[in-house]
């Protein structure tokens, strides 16, 4: 049983990233993560000892990600900064190399849910086209669909912003 939840202990870091990719919020990534574990470890006897937990997790993490999404639309709702929490937050770095990653992070939000997620299993997490498919819950053919028009998204979305960059205004 120890051997288990330390294999799990040690996917935290991957589950992490993922969340955070997938929600953009630091606060509800972690209580995503959160939920993940809860949930795996109620369900332990699920996970056959000897095999790597990562699939496992993600299909959890993933699951309980979609039930969060279905919910939000059902209710409409947007998310929301308390004003309290306003001075916390990240202001723009002055940095070059930080433009081009906040340009991919703003083109990986703007995309759907469903083809970051199979970007982000595959690009960032590196699971297999078959492993990804699986933990997602669909065919392999609908997850390099899914890819192959995420990443041709992303190009569009990251060309405009790096043409928006070159325009500078001029006064007279």
């Amino acid at each position: 049983m120890d051997e288990k939840k330390t294999a799990i202990l040690a996917e935290i870091p991957r589950l992490r990233r993922y969340a955070r990719a997938l929600l953009r919020d630091k606060d509800a990534a972690d209580d995503l993560v959160q939920d993940s574990l809860e949930r795996a470890l109620t369900r332990l006897d699920n996970w056959r000892t000897g095999e790597n937990p990562r699939r496992w997790l993600f299909t959890i993490m993933h699951h309980l990600f979609v039930d969060q999404m279905r919910k939000v639309s059902r209710r409409g709702g947007n998310a929301t900064v308390p004003v309290e929490a306003a001075e916390n937050l990240p202001s723009a770095a002055t940095q070059q190399d930080s433009f081009a990653v906040r340009d991919i992070l703003d083109a990986l939000e703007a995309i759907s849910p469903e083809r970051r997620a199979a970007i982000m299993m595959v690009a960032v997490e590196g699971f297999s086209y078959a492993e990804a498919a699986n933990i997602l819950g669909i065919p392999a053919g609908t997850l390099m669909s899914r890819i192959a028009r995420g990443r041709e998204e992303l190009r569009g979305l990251l060309d405009d912003a790096a043409r928006r960059r070159t325009f500078r205004i001029v006064e007279r």
